[in-house]
């Protein structure tokens, strides 16, 4: 990968806990991959076919429910849909105006709830770790249960990809998380003991490692760490920056201004998948990585710890797959502001309030309700941004909705009793508007310098190489960029192989 990795140890790391193969492991393995897909009528969609779907035969996915596991949908598994799982020319988003938040720079959302099968762009993770381990033989569907350990809707995406493959996923996470993630999950799993709940809520990723690690004694199930599988940040970095720019590409001619530039992307790291896109957009356009965590657990802004409710971004602990080195802001949200917000955008009153009140167009309220819990962390997160750096009208924001309101609707009972004795008012809606919206200030964030990414990069030790192994070596090269930018091209080689992978199935049915 770079000098610095020449042990047959850290040849095993990269493939072995990091995803990162790029010959075939184990030809058994793969065998029994062909097999399961031959007879599920399986086709495995390239990385250049998700990020460009235009390469994707239009009637691929025709007649597929988009919410059942149909493996057409795979091809689904991109950007590129509307809310039916029909094909668009560009991914669908908001530009958000001022009237809502209060900056002069647009801030462009694009939506994740329009993916299939989860109503999340989670899968897209799931498929990005997957189907690697897959074209390898390092997983082997026949034989192994594919384990997803995750705060929700990556364990979700999991258990619908294992599902179309044949193979028997196994969701880990912990047992506090909202309602409707447990519903769709007992509704997608076959038995009941493929649902691990582990202790605590959002913050408590630890005790989710500490789960796979009991069950990785067990050869018989396979760990798909987010955290660690390099498969989820080339996904993002291929697929998601490409939908990003081709969004930006979208609003940039329809804004027609000269200067104008995407400034930032502002991401809440979670696994740090979704932050990857911030690379591509680096390299492309020179745009700034903002990396945003809950403010009752501020990791990244203060080596701190705790819990919140942005359910869906992580946090104690640095990802392998976060690439420290190149993020420029760091910004901390408040989950009172994601819970009350949400209530203010998924209420009548709240509704009212913002279109008769604040004039904000009824388009962009109507879709509010396609913010889920981490996309409106993001864009605050956004609003900050664009305060901190002195942005303007020609400064664009980018970022995304990982999912929708929808699986929300539980946690806002929570909130509506707890805050608002279950009686939302227009009153209310003032209060939280004032609060949430119109008063965004710069606290709790750092503009870093090399000594902030440096210290935020050393945290990961602690989880990396003390407590999950990862060669020191292989930990240390990560600071370079040129670690980051070879493993781009594992991109076209597994491409390849997805290709004569189908070959291999279309020749055994």
């Amino acid at each position: 990968m770079t000098s610095t990795l020449t042990s047959s140890q850290d040849s095993d790391a990269l493939a072995s806990q990091l995803g990162l193969a790029d010959t075939v492991v184990d030809e058994g393995a793969l065998a029994e991959s062909i097999r399961k897909c031959a007879a599920n009528n399986v086709v495995l969609p390239t990385f250049a076919q998700l990020a460009n779907p235009s390469l994707i035969p239009a009637d691929i996915a025709a007649g597929a429910d988009k919410n059942s596991p149909d493996s057409r949908n795979l091809f689904r598994v991109h950007w590129f849909n509307d809310m039916d799982g029909n094909r668009v020319s560009v991914p669908d988003h908001v530009v958000l105006p001022k009237s809502l938040t209060g900056v002069d720079s647009p801030i462009v959302v694009m939506f994740g709830d329009r993916f299939p099968m989860i109503t999340a762009h989670k899968v897209l993770a799931a498929y990005s770790c997957l189907a690697p381990r897959v074209i390898t033989g390092q997983f082997n569907p026949s034989t192994q249960r594919a384990v997803w350990p995750s705060t929700g809707n990556y364990a979700r995406g999991g258990v619908a990809i294992s599902k179309i493959i044949g193979a028997r996923g196994v969701a880990v996470l912990p047992a506090g998380m909202s309602q409707e993630r447990f519903d769709w999950l007992d509704r997608w799993t076959s038995d009941p003991s493929d649902i691990i709940r582990t202790p605590g809520t959002e913050s408590n990723v630890k005790e989710i490692y500490d789960a796979c690690n009991e069950m990785q004694k067990d050869p018989k199930n396979f760990i798909f760490n987010q955290f660690c599988e390099f498969g989820n940040y080339l996904g993002h970095y291929e697929v998601t920056g490409t939908a990003l720019s081709a969004v930006y590409e979208h609003v940039a001619k329809g804004l027609n201004r000269p200067n104008l530039r995407l400034a930032a992307f502002t991401s809440a790291t979670g696994s740090a998948g979704t932050i990857g896109a911030g690379d591509h957009l680096k390299d492309k356009y020179g745009t700034k990585i903002v990396a945003v965590e809950a403010l009752e657990c501020p990791t990244m802004l203060e080596n701190g710890f705790g819990e919140h409710n942005i359910q869906g971004i992580g946090d104690k602990h640095i990802p392998l797959i976060h690439n420290v080195m190149n993020t420029d802001v760091i910004a901390a949200v408040s989950d009172r502001v994601t819970d009350e917000l949400d209530v203010l955008f998924n209420t009548s009153a709240g509704r009212d309030y913002l279109v008769q009140r604040k004039h904000i167009p009824q388009e962009i309220v109507d879709a509010l309700p396609h913010f889920g819990f981490s996309a409106i962390c993001n864009t605050i997160a956004a609003i900050k941004t664009a305060k901190l750096l002195g942005l303007g009208e020609d400064d664009v924001l980018i970022t995304i909705a990982t999912d929708g309101a929808d699986l929300y609707p539980s946690e806002r009972v929570k909130t509506m009793k707890k805050r608002f004795n279950d009686n939302f008012t227009q009153v209310d809606a003032a209060e939280v508007f004032a609060e949430h919206l119109a008063t965004v200030q710069t606290d709790s964030m750092i503009d870093c310098t090399e000594r902030d990414r440096n210290r935020i990069f050393n945290l990961g030790y602690y989880t990396w190489v003390e407590q999950q192994g990862t060669p020191l070596s292989v930990f240390e090269a990560r600071r370079s960029q040129s670690f980051w930018q070879n493993l781009r091209s594992h991109v076209p080689t597994w491409d390849a192989m997805i290709t004569e992978f189908n070959a291999r199935v279309a020749s055994t049915k």
